[in-house]
């Protein structure tokens, strides 16, 4: 695409029931399309007379009024991705199936809506038979809550689940069915820490009291590869929507471009902080509705922009400001003062961890060089883009000093350029690599601070330390320490901090908070990197959120 290329912009079609509402259906759908940046359509199946007591009646749209819904939409604005709700019947099963099939659309989000949160039938028992067969085949990524899955597998609603693995294999059982991913949402399954059992390498537990309700994890399956995300519990009532805004949150993201996997783990994200927004403004402000089931927030990424308060700090104090912030101060403690640091000034860290993270670190160095690189493409001012290259030609120069000092350990050029990336690595420079391009110049800028930042302080606070053996008699990793302390170095860190002071001057609270929000990121996948050199193997699986 040249410069004067119009862009398109992203479009998602829903295909969905009507919430008069509000909390679900196509208009939450549409809240949560339009807060992701992207052109949201609809084609209605029904209309719902419900509120947040339940649901009082249903009227479907005629089958043959929903197909020239969706010609309307596909033959004109054009679809990108097709996302499917509530559909009602039989009949509209077959439009939908029919539709995708004739437009060649192939890139659809179908979650099996068969309940309202209230438990009111939305999809006739006759009609999950023409969904099996006619809708799943048809599925890039299935969305279905644990009652969908058993409904959908035509298994008793009593079908009980006792661990994360028979959750997957429902999943597993579920993409036999013909859809291409598995996204298998655990809402209603929460989980509890636990040692792993039984051959288990999931260390969680189904919780059995209220009290336990620690952990709510879904499962991705693609055919080859389990993935799980684990997040908060959130306890709360306003989950009014909560199946609908994840479905377009992933779809939304898939118009933007993103992976199936990127985009199922931001739609996860967003969900877990919508509710988490919630939670907290339900402490000062009336729920929506009288009801027992208020809706989620789905609108706290613009709320957040529209109401986040200035931030006030002095000239050249960003840096002070950001490390104290109540969001990212344990962070950074847990990533400057890991094990891993702390047996290397104490020169105690087994040898053969520290060759595999050094190796690794080779890896990283790579993309860290591409990160800055993408970072002075996209910096306005000519200085900047001449620091962001002085940054790229310190990394050149610490590579070379990286291949020589891997030699001493017996490790040449070849067996470094030859590695495999651990998960922790790939999951590391994958999300700075993401932030630039997605974000803006300090975005990236922010996604990179930890790495240039954090080694600086962790050596130098090992380097003047009485209480560590920081010799290079006593201490073979004496020389890692000094070279995060040589002169070169810290003029690196100093162009760095200047580029981040500048660029942060007149910036609204809103975005500085988003900054806060990359930087814990990055310090949680920092501390990945730390726990990978110390416990990790190169097959293992990473997750930020056991970080």
């Amino acid at each position: 695409m040249t410069p004067d290329t119009p862009r398109r912009t992203p479009r998602v079609l829903t295909i969905a029931g009507s919430d008069s509402s509000g909390g679900a259906g196509i208009e939450a759908d549409l809240k949560v399309i339009t807060s992701h940046g992207v052109y949201g359509m609809t084609a209605i199946t029904a209309l719902t007379a419900q509120n947040t007591h339940g649901v009082n009646e249903v009227h479907v749209v005629p089958a043959e009024f929903l197909a020239k819904e969706i010609a309307a939409c596909v033959e004109d604005v054009g679809v990108d991705i097709v996302k499917t709700g509530m559909l009602a019947c039989e009949e509209s099963i077959k439009v939908v199936a029919s539709a995708l099939r004739d437009y060649g659309i192939e890139k659809t989000v179908i979650d099996p809506v068969m309940l309202s949160t209230s438990n009111h039938q939305l999809l006739p028992d006759s009609a999950v038979s023409a969904y099996v067969t006619e809708l799943l085949p048809r599925a890039y990524i299935l969305t279905p809550n644990i009652p969908e899955a058993l409904r959908l597998l035509n298994l008793p609603t009593t079908y009980e689940l006792r661990s994360i693995d028979e959750v997957i294999l429902l999943a597993q059982r579920l993409h036999v069915l013909g859809p291409n991913i598995i996204l298998l949402k655990g809402g209603h399954l929460p989980f509890k820490p636990s040692p792993r059992q039984g051959g288990s390498k999931y260390g969680f537990a189904v919780a059995e009291s209220e009290s336990e309700k620690v952990s709510a994890i879904d499962v991705i399956y693609d055919g080859e590869e389990v993935d799980i995300i684990v997040n908060d519990w959130v306890k709360t009532r306003c989950t009014h929507g909560t199946g609908c805004s994840l479905a377009s949150a992933i779809a939304a993201n898939l118009a933007l471009g993103l992976s199936a996997r990127d985009a199922i783990h931001e739609g996860c994200r967003f969900i877990s902080e919508a509710l988490k927004s919630t939670q907290i403004a339900i402490t000062s402000h009336v729920p929506i509705g009288k009801g027992p089931n208020p809706p989620l927030n789905h609108l706290y990424q613009i709320n957040k922009l529209l109401h986040a308060p200035p931030v006030h700090f002095s000239p050249g104090g960003f840096i002070d400001w950001l490390l104290k912030h109540p969001k990212v101060k344990d962070i950074w403690y847990r990533y400057t003062h890991h094990e891993f640091v702390e047996k290397m000034g104490e020169g105690t860290l087994d040898v053969e961890r520290f060759k595999f993270y050094l190796v690794q670190d080779y890896l990283f160095l790579i993309q860290f060089a591409r990160a800055n690189s993408l970072a002075g493409y996209k910096a306005g001012r000519l200085e900047d883009i001449c620091k962001s290259a002085a940054i790229v030609l310190h990394i050149e120069r610490e590579m070379a000093l990286h291949i020589n000092y891997c030699a001493d350990f017996g490790i040449s050029k070849e067996e470094l350029e030859n590695g495999t990336e651990h998960q922790a690595c790939t999951a590391y420079t994958r999300f700075v690599l993401d932030t630039g391009v997605k974000g803006t110049h300090l975005h990236l800028q922010i996604a990179m601070l930890p790495c240039l930042l954090g080694y600086f302080v962790i050596a130098d606070r090992l380097y003047t330390s009485r209480t560590v053996r920081t010799t290079e008699e006593g201490n073979i990793y004496y020389k890692w320490i000094q070279n995060y302390v040589a002169e070169d170095y810290r003029e690196a860190v100093v162009n760095g901090k200047q580029l981040v002071g500048k660029a942060v001057e007149g910036i609204g609270g809103a975005t500085l908070e988003e900054l806060v929000e990359v930087f814990a990121v990055a310090c949680k996948m920092e501390t990945g990197f730390w726990e990978m050199g110390m416990r990790g193997q190169p097959t293992e699986s990473f997750d930020v959120n056991k970080i």
